[in-house]
């Protein structure tokens, strides 16, 4: 995935949510994040089933994470160049979802382009400028598009050398979904779930919902609230890292790069996406930080139940909203 940053961009205010209740909070570390659970008080029967939860998140980073060697999707990538690799049947579905949303966002949130984030020297914190011809050699090697999975035979096979896959950019939100899916199966009908600052899964709701502040990378102030129930938020920003250029006009790079391109995405500070699935906000929120506005204004314009409120790196433009989503309120 191109390496977005999902830290620290939402607050979660549950005593605005309901300011007569008190609240529980079980939580563990994850996929390099904090993964947290919050139920009411009266709840507390749960916190069982909060835990139950939470360990589902341990079990997919096991499966997910290319930090770790003997992760499946690490194996993948080290054999789908030289034959078609087996999958399991969680991976290979999740696969097949990521590209069906690599289509559907003209190729923005592709999970192939790792080769460009080293290229550009952002993998270590490196970044510079690299020669065309570099990143050309690195485009192709990316593209879902170039990615084969065979339904028949659950297989995965990279159509060029040096592709791999790396599912950061949509990993938290299906592990919320997965640990919402836990919460429901146990009786639990009120809960709040995130991961890592950034992707929230809310179960329920009192009252107008669950109250989500969300700020952006760089502005000193919230650019939203949302009261949300029964729905997910993902929210991307590419403020965190970049480097300057020291060439004359001094051009700052973000770490957010274009797969379409190759080059950093521009324009856009944060991008926010509310939806039923937490995978789909994440995914969406990906690809609207890179493709921006249009495409932000595009997709929701073809598909219903998608909010989104995308944050432009120009301090005089207000945030731009588009589409809706009907467990949510949204004040900005």
């Amino acid at each position: 995935m191109p390496q977005v940053s999902r830290r620290a961009l939402l607050t979660l205010d549950v005593d605005r949510a309901a300011p007569d209740e008190s609240w529980l909070r079980v939580h563990r570390t994850a996929m390099a994040c904090r993964f947290e659970v919050t139920l009411p008080r009266g709840d507390a029967r749960h916190i069982g089933a909060a835990r139950s939860a939470l360990d589902e998140a341990g079990r997919i980073e096991a499966a997910l994470s290319v930090f770790r060697e003997s992760s499946e999707l690490s194996r993948i990538n080290r054999r789908a160049a030289a034959e078609p690799a087996p999958a399991s049947g969680e991976l290979f579905a999740l696969l097949t979802r990521c590209q069906a949303f690599h289509s559907a966002t003209d190729g923005a949130f592709d999970v192939t382009s790792t080769p460009l984030s080293r290229c550009w020297g952002f993998l270590k914190r490196e970044g510079r400028v690299p020669p065309i011809a570099d990143i050309d050699a690195a485009l192709r090697s990316v593209g879902m598009d170039r990615v084969r999975l065979d339904l028949t035979s659950r297989t995965v096979r990279f159509a060029e050398p040096g592709m791999e896959l790396n599912l950061g950019g949509i990993g938290k939100g299906y592990a919320l979904d997965r640990l919402g899916q836990c919460l429901r199966r146990d009786g639990v009908s009120r809960a709040l779930v995130s991961a890592g600052g950034s992707s929230v899964l809310a179960i329920g709701g009192s009252g107008q919902g669950w109250t989500i502040e969300v700020s952006s990378p760089r502005r000193e102030r919230r650019i939203a609230r949302l009261r949300l129930r029964d729905g997910a938020l993902g929210t991307s920003g590419a403020g965190e890292q970049f480097f300057v250029s020291g060439a004359a006009d001094g051009t700052r790079y973000g770490h957010v790069i274009d797969p379409r391109t190759g080059w950093p995405a521009q324009d856009v500070l944060s991008a926010s996406v509310v939806t039923r699935e937490a995978e789909t906000a994440d995914a969406l929120s990906t690809a609207f930080l890179i493709g921006g506005v249009p495409l932000a204004d595009r997709y929701c314009q073809s598909h219903s139940g998608v909010l989104a409120f995308i944050t432009l790196d120009d301090p005089t433009e207000r945030t731009r909203v588009f589409g809706g989503y009907a467990g949510a309120q949204l004040e900005h």
